[in-house]
């Protein structure tokens, strides 16, 4: 813990020793009106309700007067054709990445083909390619 936390507590521990000390001064009468006024309290409380949560856009209020608020929306079962509408948008993104690399293997395949058919139809030997000295020549040359 840090040393703030600790300290929030020793407050806490403080506080709640100091009211434990004092509710034994505070008269009957009052005692008597204060559990009257929790029971009251208690059974005007309305039974709490289980939600599921609803997530909002961080800017949906905005610009809204105070007295608009937020409704949950009831959460319903998907049928299974909406769960395949929500789908086919990633089936077809797969889709596009697999046809895109076949068509760059593709293209690579022909760039490859080209450098080959080059060097063969070329006039020097190909033992000339595999002299160091020649690519240095070549380097140079350039």
């Amino acid at each position: 813990m840090s040393s703030l936390e600790t300290k929030e507590l020793e407050f806490a521990r403080q506080v709640r020793r100091a009211l434990d000390e004092n509710a034994a001064s505070i008269p009957p009468a009052t005692v008597d009106r204060l559990a009257a006024a929790r029971r009251a309290a208690l059974a005007r409380k309305k039974p709490e309700t289980v939600s599921a949560p609803v997530f909002v856009p961080a800017l949906a209020g905005a610009g809204m007067p105070d007295g608009f608020r937020q409704v949950e929306i009831p959460q319903r079962r998907r049928s299974p054709l909406r769960r395949f509408a929500l789908a086919w948008p990633l089936a077809a993104l797969v889709v596009s990445l697999i046809g895109i690399a076949y068509w760059e293997d593709q293209q690579r395949t022909a760039e490859l083909a080209d450098i080959d058919a080059a060097m063969l139809s070329d006039d020097l030997p190909l033992n000339a390619y595999l002299d160091h000295g020649f690519n240095a020549y070549l380097s140079r040359a350039h």
